[in-house]
């Protein structure tokens, strides 16, 4: 029951992190990825934008693999070893995807990011 219980509990977060849901970036990503940024910017604030969106990359990386662990335990019944090499390079593997759409939409100016990454 507890493995149920967790399995929902990371599952349920993992998601809210993961790029699945499309509202969960105003909320939960873009937060976390500007306080990452800001973090560093402390030490240079040249360092703002790019650790901004290795926080976001890392953010949706985060939510993929707990969501992976989360699902494993709640739907899987009999102990199975995880590889989790495997489950790392999945979850890598689609955030980077994922996130590079992201910056490709904003470079072509598809996306629109106002006042985000101004300066002022």
């Amino acid at each position: 029951m507890f493995k149920k219980l967790r399995g929902g509990l990371f599952l349920g977060i993992g998601y809210m992190l993961s790029p699945l849901s499309w509202w969960n970036d105003l909320f939960f990503n873009l937060p976390i990825a500007y306080f990452f940024g800001y973090l560093f910017s402390w030490f240079a604030p040249d360092l703002f934008l790019p650790m901004s969106i290795v926080g976001y990359w890392l953010s949706n990386i985060a939510g993929i693999l707990m969501m992976q662990f989360g699902a494993v335990d709640v739907f899987v019944d009999q102990p199975k070893e995880r590889n989790l090499k495997k489950d790392l390079l999945v979850g890598f593997a689609s955030s980077t995807a994922y996130t590079l759409v992201i910056l490709v939409l904003i470079q072509f100016k598809i996306l629109d990011t106002p006042l985000l990454f101004s300066g002022n």
